[in-house]
């Protein structure tokens, strides 16, 4: 509204002279332009000095930046616009305004997203590890407190598994001082084989102890390198002498931990067969022993002659074979026929692989010590074909299994000697039918590669041979 509008309007400005009336408009002017001069540009509202702000007694009042964070009053805003009293702090992200008609701050919270609900109690609500606090309930005094509290629980916790732990578990250094008390040492498996040696080897020593060496000293030579050890402190042959003592414990132990420092390890071979090992045990077998005895010794030679021609060309200069062959005329020896068995077999195959392999410089050399071991032609002329079928008649299929095996080898040098055999005819006939049903059992439960099918071939395929 103009300054002329003014005071056309006013009801005494009628009555005032041309001179009046300018005089009046000029002031009116110098009034507006006074007033217009003070108001802040932007909000046109008044600016006020923060030195002009002062209490009741004259004293100047802290502004808002002077004050502490910690002791100003905390605002919270709303979905509505409310009024911020002075030393308020404004919780990050509330939108702020100045209001033009109160020239006062106000704030709320910022527009709800997301379909974001609840009341102000709900949303003041905040959560603080486990425990559930309200904003509104709590200065910041307190809540600095109840956070102090939260790590003392948490140190006082930590200690309390600390001391379990203890209690389950003690430290390294009392089990060292327990250990020295006790004057425990850590022994290696030499420092053991030693120590058993010489309770072997000593006058000192009763039976039971000998035989417990022994027992003990067989454990540890499976090993290789344990093996190579125990021949170079002189305990092969310590052993082999062993075989022979009067003792029948002494013998079975002593043949038990020499089959096992032979098993796979060619060294201990050789110096066994040059220690004189090999006639021993056959000496063993030959005589008359408990069969624990002659179980153990037979272990020993297996031992000795599986992978080792040398020693089997040895065994058929000694008679090895006849003396096999007489425990099957002693009563009382027929757990030992499936592992005589078993050994042929296994040295039969073993010559018969390695001269199907292929050839190289080292398994040429093999080959001309195994062409020098006649061992099929011996078992030949020594009855083995007669003798080994009628191991068919025992009841056990491992056995079968075992005894089928040998003689699918041996067909191809015993297959006239066979075929004019009535006796292997029948038998192989009623083996045949007795695994036909028990391979279709197998077949109906869904073991269609089942071990009585894998019997009924080997069957299948003797009977073809000789036809």
């Amino acid at each position: 509204m103009s300054v002329q509008l003014l005071v056309a309007m006013s009801p005494w400005a009628r009555l005032l002279s041309t001179t009046a009336r300018v005089s009046l408009l000029l002031l009116l002017g110098s009034v507006l332009f006074s007033c217009s001069s003070q108001r802040v540009p932007e909000f046109a509202l008044t600016k006020i000095e923060e030195s002009d702000i002062k209490d009741d007694s004259g004293k100047e009042l802290g502004t808002e930046d002077d004050a502490d964070p910690e002791d100003l009053e905390v605002f919270y805003p709303t979905d509505q616009w409310q009024t911020l009293r002075p030393g308020q702090a404004v919780p990050a992200g509330s939108h702020v305004r100045l209001n033009l008609q109160t020239g006062e701050r106000e704030a709320k919270l910022p527009d709800r997203e997301n379909g974001e609900t609840g009341t102000r109690e709900q949303r003041g609500r905040k959560r603080l590890g486990k425990v559930d606090l309200d904003a509104n309930s709590f200065t910041s005094e307190e809540l600095k407190k109840a956070l102090a509290k939260m790590k003392e629980s948490e140190k006082a916790e930590r200690k309390a598994r600390e001391e379990e732990v203890r209690k389950k578990f003690r430290p390294i250094e009392q089990l060292k001082e327990e250990f020295e008390k006790l004057n425990m040492k850590i022994e290696t498996d030499y420092e053991i084989m030693v120590k058993l040696i010489s309770k072997f080897n000593s006058s000192a020593s009763t039976l039971d102890e000998k035989v417990a060496a022994l027992y003990d000293l067989e454990y540890y030579v499976h090993q290789v390198d344990n093996a190579k050890d125990f021949l170079s402190m002189g305990g092969l042959q310590l052993v082999i002498e062993g075989l022979n003592s009067s003792e029948a414990s002494l013998k079975e132990h002593a043949a038990f931990v020499l089959g096992a420092a032979l098993s796979s390890n060619p060294k201990v071979q050789i110096e066994a067969i040059e220690g004189g090992a090999l006639q021993k045990l056959l000496v063993i077998l030959a005589t008359e022993q408990p069969l624990a005895v002659r179980k153990k010794a037979l272990f020993a030679l297996s031992s000795m002659l599986r992978h080792f021609p040398y020693a089997q060309q040895q065994f058929l200069k000694l008679g090895g074979l006849q003396v096999l062959r007489s425990l099957f005329r002693q009563k009382g020896m027929e757990p030992l026929h499936v592992r005589v068995v078993t050994l042929l077999y296994d040295l039969i195959m073993e010559k018969m692989l390695l001269e199907d392999s292929q050839h190289g410089e080292q398994m040429e050399e093999k080959i001309q010590q195994y062409q020098q071991v006649r061992l099929v032609p011996a078992v030949v002329e020594q009855g083995w074909c007669a003798l080994v079928p009628n191991l068919l008649a025992m009841p056990e299929h491992d056995t079968r299994e075992k005894v089928l095996k040998l003689v699918g080898v041996l067909v191809a040098f015993c297959r006239e000697h066979y075929r004019g055999d009535p006796t292997l005819g029948t038998t192989l006939s009623l083996l045949r039918s007795e695994y036909e049903e028990l391979a279709a059992e197998e077949q109906r439960e869904g073991d269609k590669d089942g071990y009585f099918r894998e019997l009924l071939g080997s069957i299948n395929t003797i009977i073809q041979e000789l036809r």
